[in-house]
């Protein structure tokens, strides 16, 4: 073991890249080994510092600790903080004991609100479920962001969330309300949780797996975020080096991890681990050295200060540069037996040890700096309040007062590049990428790292086409994704088998819709990877419509002939949930008759998060408005493996399958659609094809399939060289013709994108199985901004021309299907549907 050590030291010594093996090594390290470790570490520590603009400052947050609820459906081996409920007088903190405690940490100069919590205790505890349901909460979560806005209005601390597991809908719900929120994540030795006697066992909320997608969504939501590695409860030195990997990893790809905290076990009376043997000092030293080196200089790595005796000068020797919170006033009630340091003596320790001692926020100051899209807007006040500008660190002269929190108020006020939808056909964009593009979609090598090879499949194709027409519907995926390798000959009899199946299910029409598309902001900072069209506020692309300017664009439409309105926008900062009601009532104000097809499960999510309601009541209030269908967009490829290369955060694939499934069950029909030719797979556009005939199948709620093909010119992920640049002609041909074959009697109608696929091809995908053109446009950015040369709008006589060119007569339809009133295709004749923009040159962008 002395000689690997010293093999690994002297890669530590030599500033090089540590594998786990290594890593798992030098946490043995003991002696004069252990002392030039932390060396090491130190000497990276210090040089993190120096590039933050802060040598020699080592961090902490005054703070009070407001244990909202110590009950949990968890059963943590050495947890104190956990107990049941006839153990305490009422199963939460009531509001006024939560600003009580707040209060008297604003007097004595606190500036973190640390919520902690039981894991979901309604889940478990009857007097929970009672408690929240007699106060009017629908969980607990509920209940934490609704105390943590009163903190906010009546102390102006700054709330810091520990409710433990959060799924990425809960982010969406919190973000707003806390700069920072956290949870360790402890360990990812799975065995720890699944075996019995085990410290985690009978603990859903402990399954590393589950713990490390936390830390992910948190990335994915933009959250600063804390976590950490508990170490001493029976893990291995190889799976503590694991746990430090792990949180690398995500810190790499999304960014979000803004301290890790190294913690050391302490066994505790009255818990089954209570002559479990404490982690010795030395070993948590080593640990933290190790992490530092792993995680690099970047990293902010804490020891908490109550846990370490009086070896402070040892941790700092270590590589930490943060002492956690500390609180003048409440104890830390998962550690009650070990008092927190008085800030006076910590700071002397601090400083016989060579450093500054400086009081950060809850929210670490490279978040603090970079604003958007890491602080919510709503909180924005509250932090530059606390905040020095130019360091990001607590001002020492900040004043504690209460600040109101609310959402935006509404109001569209035109701004930025308004003009956009015709001045892309002519000026084109201003670039081709932003310049935040190496920071703001993650690390793009980490991001190389998690994509998987393509395998090679062997097709037979033939067999495959006989199954598909003895029983289209029921194909295996084997011979579906046969049927996407035809070529040749093979390739013509995929189209004409699902040609023919297209007539037998709608004819020989070929339909489109006149509509126009309103796209009210590109001001988005979700973060997806492949999209060029989302803009920071700042950018000189950017803009946002106002409710006079959307208004205006739907009196335009209805002369036109239109329909329909198409309405979608970025994820705007700024507009609050209730922002999509004001416009579809500014739609229906202008246009009653209008169908108002709009806003994407994306756009639902965030309305319904931003407003504190369930999917059901925001679409509920959404229908009230006067949305009359949602286009089934933000689907892209409804595989998670794949949608957490190709964005960063966007919904999951469950939560698009929730908001179109509840759409359907308030009469709300959908559309449905697959972008497919970019990091995913021919088998990734069979599964997903078939989870569409499955919902389908339960809700009959699609009204059509939509095809959309990449398109790469301007994509980040294509920019980046992680993304293929599109489908090939013969891939798009074949899973035109698979997804007739596979939707057979479910979904009649399967669109192709002229935008994207240009007139010549999408003749030839209407002959094989295709029988919608989708609309006149009338304006298209987005697939624009991407690089698309095919036209921001088509008039109503290029679209019949396609049609003819496939043999096939054309016929106008309303958005789901119907006939055209009289009127209706008159006033679209009038101007070839697309209104009075013209025939614009094309500029290539």
């Amino acid at each position: 073991m002395a000689n690997s050590v010293r093999r690994a030291l002297a890669r530590a010594r030599d500033g090089k890249t540590l594998d786990r093996s290594e890593a798992t090594t030098l946490l043995h390290a003991r002696g004069a080994q252990l002392d030039d470790l932390l060396a090491y570490a130190a000497r990276t520590r210090d040089a993190g510092l120096e590039a933050a603009g802060r040598p020699g400052v080592i961090t902490y947050s005054r703070k009070v600790f407001i244990p909202l609820t110590r009950l949990c459906r968890d059963r943590c081996g050495y947890c104190t903080f956990a107990t049941v409920p006839h153990r305490l007088e009422s199963p939460y903190l009531g509001p006024d004991e939560v600003l009580e405690i707040a209060r008297q940490g604003a007097a004595m100069g606190c500036k973190e609100a640390l919520f902690t919590l039981g894991d979901r205790p309604e889940d478990r505890w009857r007097p929970a479920r009672e408690w929240l349901d007699a106060h009017g909460y629908d969980d607990t979560l509920s209940y934490v962001r609704a105390m943590a806005i009163r903190v906010l209005e009546e102390t102006g601390l700054l709330p810091h969330l520990n409710p433990g597991v959060m799924t990425w809908r809960d982010f969406q719900r919190l973000k707003p309300v806390a700069p920072s929120m956290g949870m360790m994540l402890e360990t990812t030795a799975t065995r720890l949780f699944s075996e019995r006697g085990g410290p985690h066992f009978g603990s859903p909320d402990k399954d590393p797996a589950v713990r490390l997608r936390v830390l992910e969504d948190a990335g994915r939501t933009n959250v600063p975020f804390t976590t950490g590695i508990l170490i001493g409860i029976g893990e291995t030195a190889g799976e503590r080096a694991d746990a430090i990997f792990e949180i690398r990893r995500t810190m790499r790809e999304y960014g979000a991890v803004q301290e890790v905290i190294v913690q050391n076990f302490r066994a505790k009376p009255d818990t089954k681990m209570r002559d479990t043997p404490d982690a010795e000092l030395e070993e948590l030293a080593a640990t933290i050295a190790v992490a530092r080196l792993v995680l690099g200089p970047k990293a902010r790595v804490q020891a908490p200060p109550n846990l370490v005796a009086d070896q402070y000068a040892l941790m700092l020797r270590a590589g930490i540069d943060d002492w956690g919170g500390v609180s003048p006033l409440t104890p830390d009630h998962v550690n009650p037996e070990r008092p927190w340091p008085q800030i006076d003596e910590l700071a002397a320790r601090t400083a016989e040890a060579g450093f500054t001692l400086r009081e950060r926020l809850t929210i670490y100051p490279e978040y603090v700096r970079r604003g958007e899209p890491w602080l919510d807007p709503r909180l924005a006040g509250h932090v530059a309040a606390l905040a020095d500008p130019e360091t990001g660190l607590a001002r020492e002269d900040a004043v504690l007062e209460g600040r109101p929190w609310q959402e935006p108020d509404g109001g569209f006020a035109a701004s930025g590049r308004t003009d956009l939808h015709t001045t892309i056909d002519t000026a084109g964009r201003t670039g081709d990428r932003r310049d935040d593009f190496d920071e703001v979609y993650g690390d793009w090598d980490a991001l190389r790292e998690r994509m998987a090879a393509p395998r090679r499949f062997d097709a037979d194709v033939k067999a495959a086409l006989a199954s598909a027409e003895r029983d289209p519907a029921g194909l295996s995926d084997d011979a579906a994704l046969a049927l996407l390798h035809a070529d040749g000959p093979e390739l013509d009899a995929l189209a004409a088998l699902a040609d023919g199946l297209r007539r037998d299910a709608v004819g020989d029409d070929v339909t489109y819709v006149v509509t126009r598309n309103i796209n009210f902001t590109n001001v988005c900072y979700t973060g997806c990877r492949f999209c060029a069209f989302a803009q920071r506020r700042t950018d000189a692309d950017a803009y946002t419509l106002s409710l006079q300017q959307v208004g205006d664009r739907v009196d335009e439409a209805w002369d036109a002939g239109a329909t329909e309105v198409c309405m979608q926008g970025g994820i705007h900062p700024d507009l609050p949930g209730t922002a999509y009601f004001d416009l579809a009532r500014e739609v229906k104000s202008r246009a009653p008759d209008i169908h108002l097809h709009s806003y994407s499960p994306m756009e639902v999510v965030n309305g319904a998060s931003r407003a504190d309601l369930s999917i059901r009541e925001w679409l509920q209030a959404a229908q009230e408005a006067g949305v009359d269908s949602l286009p089934g967009t933000a689907a892209e490829i409804l595989d998670d493996d794949v949608r957490w290369v190709l964005t960063k955060g966007k919904l999951p694939a469950d939560q698009w399958v929730e908001v179109v499934t509840t759409a359907h069950g308030l009469g709300l029909p959908t559309t449905s659609t697959m972008m497919y030719g970019h990091v995913d797979a021919p088998s990734h556009w069979v599964g997903h094809i078939k989870l569409i005939r499955s919902i389908q199948e339960r809700t009959g709620g699609f009204s059509e399939f939509v095809l959309l093909p990449f398109v790469h010119h301007n994509s980040p992920i294509y920019l980046a060289g992680l993304a293929r640049p599109g489908p090939t002609v013969r891939e798009n041909i074949a899973v035109h013709a698979l997804a007739r074959i596979l939707l057979h009697g479910a979904i009649a109608n399967i669109q192709t994108s002229w935008v994207k696929m240009g007139d010549e091809l999408c003749t030839r995908v209407l002959q094989g199985g295709v029988n919608d053109l989708g609309g006149t446009l009338m304006e298209e950015t987005i697939s624009r901004m991407a690089g698309s040369e095919n036209g921001s709008f088509k008039p109503i006589s290029e679209l019949e021309g396609i049609a003819a060119r496939a043999g096939r007569p054309a016929r106008q339809r309303t958005t789901l299907y119907g006939e055209v009133p009289p009127e209706r295709r008159e006033a679209a004749r009038r101007t070839d549907g697309i209104g009075t923009f013209g025939r614009l040159p094309l500029t290539p962008i």
